[in-house]
Parts: C-alpha cells; structure tokens; sequence
C-alpha cells in the first residue's frame, strides 16, 4: 500500500521546504518537494531530497546507551527507557536540590519545528529553574540590528524578488543555503536584473552574478556607508519617503559626509569605482532589493553593520514596491504564542541566570556556581560552538553529567553519560514557522519510529513525569502544543486551524499577496518610523546613528596581531552539509570528499604551498590541517575552509572552530566566527 505524507523540512535553513513522503508498506521510499507550495514550488535541496538515507542509515542510534568508556571514547552499552530516565532524574533530583541553576539546557537550531525545539523542553527547564540558554551561534547580531532600524525581523516577501531589477546578494551563498530565493533572483536575472554579490569570497552564487565585489571580511558596514555618502551627495534620495516614514535623516546626513567613498574603499580594500558605481545603481535602478544574510554578521561589529545596511532601502524609496527593500529574516511576521508554548510563568522568582551559548567553553570550565549537569538536543556543540579546545575541556569533566538526545553518535554523543535516541522528522509531529518565506507548515509523522527512538518533546513529557511535576501543561499532547503555538490571536494567523494545517500541509499568513510591508511607513519601531536615529540603541549606550564598527581581528583594526597572524579565516557552510546536519552520512562526505583550505594564488606561493598540500592553520586559540585548494576564490589576505565537518571524519580529529574565538559581536551577544585571523604553513 502507497500513500503521501505532507510533512515539512526542519533544517535551519529560511527555506522551510514543504515535502511529499511517499510512504509503502509502513516504509518511507521517497521525499520530494511540494510542487503546490508556492515558494518551495516541488523542488528540494540535494541534501533533504535523499532525507530516507539519513532515516535508515545504518548508523540510527535505535536504543538509549550508558557510557562504559572514558570521555570522548563513543563507548557505550544499551540499556533500556526506563533505566536512562530514571539515572537522568535521580541526577537532576540530587543537583536541582542543592542548585538547579548547575543544571543546563544545550539546544540549538539542528531540529527548528516549533514542538520539538520550544516546547515541552523549555517548559521543563524552565520549571525546573536550569540555568536558562541564550542562543546566540547564528543570527543575533544581524536581528538586533534589524530590529534597531526595522523595529523587528521583517523586510520583503521573497515571492517578489523575481520582479527586481537590481538585487545585492550581501553576505550570502543561497545555492548553497537558500535555494529557493536563488531561483527567484535566476529569474529576475533572466528578465534583465542585474545581480550583485557582496562577499570576501567567489563563492557559487558569485560566480553567477553580474558583478562580485571582493570586499574584505567584516567591513560591510563601511561599504554601506560610503553608498550613503553617494547617494545623499548626488541627490539620489527619495525626498518624500525620507520626509513621512524616516526619522533622523538630517543627522545621519550630517554623519555620513565623514564617510567617503574613498575612505570606504580603503577600509574595504576594493576601488572608489565599486563603492560609487554600486551606489549610483542602487539610487537609479527600481525596483532594488536587498537580501541579506547572517555571513556578514558573524563579527565583532556585526549588529551595527546590518542595522547600518537596513537604512538603505528607505533612503531611496525602495519600500513602495513589493519587489523592493531588503530581507534578512520574516520571523516576527508569524505572532506565535511562545508564552503559552513554552511557559515562562513557570519560572522562579528570581529568575535563573543566563549563559551564552557562544561562551559555552568558559561556561563549562570557569562557570560560578559550576555547570553540573547538560541535555543536548538538536546540536552537536563540540563540532559547531566557537574556541573548541575549551568546549572539549568542558565536556570532559568527570563532575559533569551530560545527556545527549541526537539520531546520531555525535562528535558530542562521545562525550555524553546517557544517549538517548532521536527521531527524525520523518517520525513526528511538528509545526513550522520559517525565517525566508510567510507560510505555516504541519509536518505529519509517515512512518513509525526507527528502534526505540522518542521525540524530543515525549522524552521531556517523561522526564517531567519523573520529577513530579504535576502542572496540567507537561500532559499537553502534540496536537494540543501545537493548536497553543498558532493561538495567539493575532491578525496574521486568522483562519489559522490546525486541522486543516495538518490536511493541506501548509498555509500562507494572512497578507496581501502583494505584500509591500513598508510601503507607507508602518514600521515596527516605538516611532513607528525607519530609524536612522535610535533612541533604543542610545539608551544600551550605543551611538544612536550608523557608525562603522570593524572587526576586532582585521589586520587594519588589529596589526599588532596581524603582524603574527596576517590572514583573515572564514569557515561559510560547504553545500552538501547543514551546519552540522548530513556531515556524517557518507554520500555528502564523499561529494565533499576531505577538509580543505581555499587560498589566493599571492598568499599561497611565498608560503610555499601549492595545490594539494597538506597544510596546517593555526592561531593562539589552536590548530587543524586541511587540503590545500589553490584556486583565487577567496580575495587575497582571506583564507576559506567550508565547514562544518565533524572532528571523528577530519584528519587530525580537528576542524575550523579550533580558531574560531569566544568573543561576541557588538548586538545581539552573537558568535563571531569570522572575525578570525590566522597563520597557515605547508606541511611536508
């Protein structure tokens, strides 16, 4: 017997696939896209398209394991449920009684569905008083800017970029991780856009544009507001939108005669033509759209430059139509009810503390009170958090008790106390939002669990039951967290069912189908103006207008280090891995075949590397060797190692994050992965 499942993709990607299963004789054969989702429009990524590899692997974690070997070793016996629930309570009992704040949360982005990423697991955590989580590896940075100048994650409906005329790929690989946003930039292309990418590196989607300016990394901000200079200069504003939808305009008139074209040049090391040339095309060209991404954010003055860059479309009017503006997330146009899906209210007074997921390394060895106990779920922290020797220090504690919920024996699992197993998406039931499109998406579970694997949020539901938590909430089933998740009531949810939702697979908010959000101002700041001035950000005791705020470790904001290290490092995502997700399976391994470093031709010869070396990248935080591909992608000074692989599948056990800092950006307290300078020699 034959029959379809709609269901949804969960990976951390804005796409926010719909999918088909096909499913026979209780067996999932076959995942493609929704040819009737208007945005996935039947296609999917190579990686999702072969998601039944990843449900059956042979690898599956089928049973919940005890550690029988040291730390890191992956040694492990099977128990049953009831034993691992039963250790995992008895040790939360005993460290919740003298400090629950010693106990953790470590969850991320690898499972993004509203049930099994917020909602009985905060509920628990946050009943049990745990020290509360703030994630922070991937986008804060850039929607703390956002929200300065926007008023919150908002910005174009991508179904209109097809119509631009003009549109700046900024910070951004979309073949690579936002495919269905590319085959709307195709087409506009087809149609006579032009295409821009902005980006230190030639990555796929630069070489398909237009035009690639090769600026240098974490300098952004400065590109942006030499484009400002330009266009207020040369009489390019949108004189009437500035006027009723703006605030601050005459100030940041005054601030950026500072920033020349020139001066912006320089600091981007690209020429004074770029700068003007970009600008002049932004000011004259209609409709322009602007889709930024979180690769430009991932520096120490990360926050400041996406809010700096989210002036620009009201600066020239770009708003007043659909295809025009700028987009880095649709996250906050959704209105779910996050209070009621994951109960804050549960919390003690006063409230737990608050760690930062990107200072998990010197949470875990120079916390006080101590870190004592985690659950991971949904991440894999020793492949993907920053400064990995300290995380691995961490982990390895024998005071630490650490649980790791995953469908896989992570480079964390190793280290894990209990492993409990996972489903996947194929086996059960979720809700989606998305942060690249405006559609609610249900994900109907196709096939029963593989082995003995639990949903996150039943396996919280069971710890609850453990501790004696007796809060009605912690009964709630699927069905019902889900019909809490889209009951908020707010206007873009009306005739929102979950039923239905379940039915049809999908459903667009309710906007306009020609959505325009800043046509006629209506933004979501206190003036409900776009805010070239913040007040909000002066009171954090931030300057108030765009300023350029550089990277901590570029050799021009930091030559007393680049004297030692000389080459900024970036590790973008390879396209056959997500994040973490699918680097295991040996399809994707294999197409990527090994770790490797990209290297300019002028940076690779007096070091004496050619193509195929074995090389070794190091700075003070630490070292990993790679492959050496000399191919001038990345602009010379910038070193590129597309990640993120897996330490157990790299040569020496190591990979990108052993540079990577601690330090976080300016907004946001985000992660800063590519504000990294280092050295690179040849191996023999």
């Amino acid at each position: 017997m034959e029959t379809i499942v709609r269901a949804a993709c969960p990976h951390d990607c804005p796409d926010t696939c719909a999918m088909l299963v096909t499913v026979q004789d209780g067996v999932a054969v076959k995942v493609q896209g929704d040819p009737a989702h208007p945005f996935t429009d039947g296609s999917l990524c190579t990686k999702v398209a072969h998601y039944p590899e990843r449900t059956y692997s042979p690898d599956r974690l089928l049973h919940p394991l005890r550690r029988v070997g040291p730390k890191g070793k992956g040694e492990f016996k099977r128990i049953g449920w009831d034993e691992a629930l039963d250790e995992i309570a008895a040790r939360l009992k005993q460290l919740a009684a003298a400090d629950p704040a010693s106990i953790m949360p470590l969850n991320y982005a690898g499972t993004m569905g509203m049930l099994q990423y917020s909602s009985m697991d905060r509920r628990f955590f946050h009943k049990l008083g745990a020290t509360q989580l703030e994630r922070t590896l991937c986008s804060s940075a850039g929607k703390a800017g956002i929200k300065a100048t926007l008023g919150g994650s908002y910005g174009m409906d991508p179904e209109h970029y097809q119509d631009s005329k003009l549109i700046v790929i900024w910070g951004s690989n979309p073949i690579a991780s936002n495919l269905h946003f590319w085959s709307r930039a195709q087409e506009a292309k087809r149609r006579g856009a032009r295409l821009v990418a902005i980006d230190p590196y030639r990555s796929l989607t630069a070489e398909k544009c237009s035009q690639h300016i090769a600026l240098l990394p974490g300098t952004d901000g400065a590109l942006a507001l030499g484009m400002m200079h330009v266009l207020i200069a040369e009489g390019m504003i949108d004189e009437d939108y500035v006027s009723k939808y703006t605030l601050g305009y005459e100030e940041l008139k005054q601030r950026v005669k500072q920033y020349s074209p020139a001066w912006a040049a320089q600091t981007c090391g690209i020429s004074v033509e770029e700068v003007v040339q970009l600008a002049r095309d932004y000011g004259s060209v209609k409709p322009a759209a602007i889709r930024l991404n979180y690769g430009m954010q991932r520096h120490a003055g990360g926050g400041i430059a996406a809010r700096t860059i989210a002036c620009l479309p009201a600066l020239v009017g770009a708003w007043r139509d659909p295809a025009g503006g700028i987009l880095l997330t649709t996250a906050d146009n959704y209105n779910f009810d996050h209070a009621k899906l994951e109960r804050p209210d549960l919390m003690p007074t006063p409230r737990p503390r608050v760690i930062n997921h990107s200072r998990l390394g010197e949470a875990l060895t120079a916390a006080e009170p101590a870190v004592r106990a985690v659950i991971v779920y949904n991440n894999n922290p020793l492949a993907v958090c920053p400064d990995s020797s300290k995380v691995i220090a961490g982990f390895s504690r024998e005071d630490l008790f650490c649980v790791v919920m995953d469908s896989f024996l992570t480079d964390t699992a190793d280290y894990a106390d209990i492993v409990l197993p996972a489903t996947t998406q194929l086996e059960h039931t979720d809700i989606h939002k998305s942060y690249g499109h405006l559609y609610v998406l249900a994900n109907n579970p196709a096939i029963a669990p593989v082995g003995e694997s639990l949903p996150n949020a039943e396996v919280f539901r069971r710890l609850a039951a453990r501790m004696g938590f007796e809060d009605e909430c912690f009964r709630d089933s699927d069905d019902e967290l889900a019909r809490q998740a889209i009951g908020s009531g707010h206007a873009n949810l009306a005739g929102m069912d979950w039923e239905a939702l379940k039915r049809d697979g999908w459903k667009r908010l309710a906007l306009p189908a020609s959505f325009a959000p800043f046509a006629r101002g209506g933004f979501h700041t206190p003036s409900r103006k776009c805010e070239f001035y913040s007040a909000a950000l002066k009171a954090q005791g931030i300057d108030p207008l765009p300023f350029y705020n550089p990277p901590a470790e570029l050799p021009s904001s930091n030559p007393q280090l680049a004297r030692k290290y000389p080459l900024s490092f970036l590790s973008p995502p390879v396209r056959n891995f997500l994040n973490s997700s699918f680097a295991n399976l040996p399809r994707f391994r294999d197409a990527e075949g090994e770790p490797s470093l990209e290297l300019h031709s002028a940076d690779a010869a007096p070091r004496g590397i050619a193509e195929g070396d074995t090389v070794r990248v190091y700075n003070d935080r630490g070292s990993f060797t790679l492959k050496a591909r000399v191919n001038d992608k990345p602009r010379r000074g910038v070193v590129v190692a597309p990640s993120l692989w897996w330490k157990k599948f790299s040569r020496d056990r190591s990979n990108a994050n052993e540079l990577t800092s601690q330090r976080v950006a300016d907004l946001g307290g985000a992660a800063t992965f590519y504000d990294c300078l280092v050295e690179v020699q040849r191996i023999a």
